[in-house]
């Protein structure tokens, strides 16, 4: 019976699964079918039904990504003013800087407030734009709001900071699993202009705390058309969230640029949002990755917290490597999931094994970033592990400019330098058995 309701729910949902995640529900459902079957029905769906943003007709002649892009429905590459942030000094700034620049609509979407010198700094600008007549629209995901106090709620609503939480845990109001979390990060101000990239909003994402520095992460601030996209997502988000209207966000003249001591790239750098997630038909930044992979000449470059890719990216990446092209991935050598650390350790040794160069750095790495050649760069929320790119709503934005693609190489080859070299190793019976147990629900991590 239990595996039958798994053959009709996929059937009638159209429900595609990676080979390893269905092979493993299967097995679950046939040997424990009394505690599977529960399981299954609580977290088993992985895309739900919601429209995707209109998409717009484009000149030929354009990235094949944009294609791929266009394809899923979305919104086209357009023009913008990309500035990425080298350190988190620089990223406060200019995530500051977004807010203070909003005249008519604040949103912010993030998967954990802190309840730290950072997030009430935040929250205290936040305010600030209410009383300036903005309307400000917090989003934060379930399981992000554990992490504050009731009482912050009630105190963000008091001051006039609509707030919304993204499929909280005790609560049912948005549809499928709550095992769906909202990974993205994104502050939009009046549509026209974004703070974006990995960070959270509490403090160890920016500054140091208890004497351990701040986390190597990556953020970005653009302007443009792109910014627009991104406003219409958080607006779908908003609507799954609270069961109200939407109100679009007013698209407003883009500002004098301030001087936030940022690397600018030229006005008209060509750049493109991506949302992923089970509001998204395909697994569009997973799909992404791998097209990349296989249409790479010479070198692939990514630096990501955790690495626990399915078997489709993993064989991208290692045929990439088999023909020649330069692989190099900067992790953590320890991160703050330590489950994710033993995983990754399968994929590691096999894509070492074929020339994968794996960098590993003495310090907490939070930054996602992915670049190919000289021609594509993704940065953004999403991590490259499953649940990441196969469960998340995450946010990445595409990039086609070559002074971004160049700054990103030479960040993430500075931090190369401080690396220390991965050494593959035969497993233990024990870890290889451990390993494999824990691969098969890595992707509900």
């Amino acid at each position: 019976m239990s595996l039958l309701t798994y053959v009709l729910t996929t059937r009638v949902e159209h429900e595609r699964r990676p080979p390893s995640i269905a092979i493993a529900w299967v097995l679950g459902l046939l040997a424990v079918p009394y505690l599977a079957l529960p399981l299954y029905l609580l977290f088993g769906r992985r895309k739900l039904q919601r429209q995707p943003p209109p998409a717009l007709a484009q000149p030929l002649g354009r990235h094949w990504a944009e294609d791929l892009i266009l394809s899923f429905g979305l919104p086209q590459a357009s023009d913008s003013r990309v500035r990425l942030h080298a350190d988190g000094a620089i990223s406060r700034t200019a995530l500051f800087d977004t807010i203070a620049r909003a005249r008519h609509q604040l949103d912010v979407c993030t998967y954990i407030l802190g309840h730290d010198v950072i997030g009430r700094e935040i929250t205290d600008r936040l305010a600030e734009r209410v009383r300036a007549g903005v309307r400000v629209r917090l989003l934060i995901d379930g399981v992000g709001a554990i992490q504050l106090p009731r009482a912050e709620f009630r105190a963000l609503r008091e001051r006039g900071i609509e707030t919304a939480v993204f499929s909280p845990l005790l609560a049912r109001r948005t549809n499928g699993p709550r095992n769906l979390r909202n990974h993205r990060k994104m502050v939009i101000a009046d549509g026209a202009a974004i703070w974006a990239g990995g960070r959270n909003l509490a403090a160890e994402y920016f500054i140091a705390v208890d004497g351990q520095a701040a986390w190597c992460d990556l953020s970005f601030d653009l302007e443009g058309a792109v910014a627009a996209a991104a406003a219409t997502q958080f607006d779908a988000d908003w609507l799954a969230s609270t069961d109200t209207s939407a109100t679009p966000p007013p698209r407003v003249s883009q500002q004098t640029e301030s001087s936030l001591g940022i690397t600018v790239a030229p006005a008209g750098a060509r750049a493109q949002f991506l949302p992923s997630g089970p509001d998204q038909s395909e697994d569009t930044v997973q799909a992404l990755l791998i097209d990349a992979c296989f249409r790479a000449e010479q070198r692939m470059l990514a630096v990501t917290p955790y690495f626990v890719p399915d078997a489709n990216l993993a064989l991208a990446i290692r045929l990439a490597a088999r023909r020649g092209v330069r692989v190099d991935i900067c992790l953590p050598a320890r991160s703050n999931h330590i489950l994710a650390d033993f995983a990754r350790s399968r994929s590691m040794r096999g894509l070492a094994a074929v020339g994968v160069s794996f960098h590993l750095l003495p310090f907490m790495v939070h930054a996602k970033a992915i670049m190919f050649d000289e021609s594509l760069a993704l940065v953004g929320s999403p991590n490259l592990d499953s649940r990441s790119l196969l469960l998340n709503y995450e946010s990445a934005f595409v990039l086609y400019g070559p002074d971004e693609i160049r700054w990103l190489a030479n960040w993430i080859g500075s931090l190369i330098k401080a690396s220390s070299p991965f050494e593959s190793r035969p497993p233990t019976l024990w870890r290889d058995l451990a390993e494999g147990l824990l691969l098969t629900v890595a992707y509900q991590l």
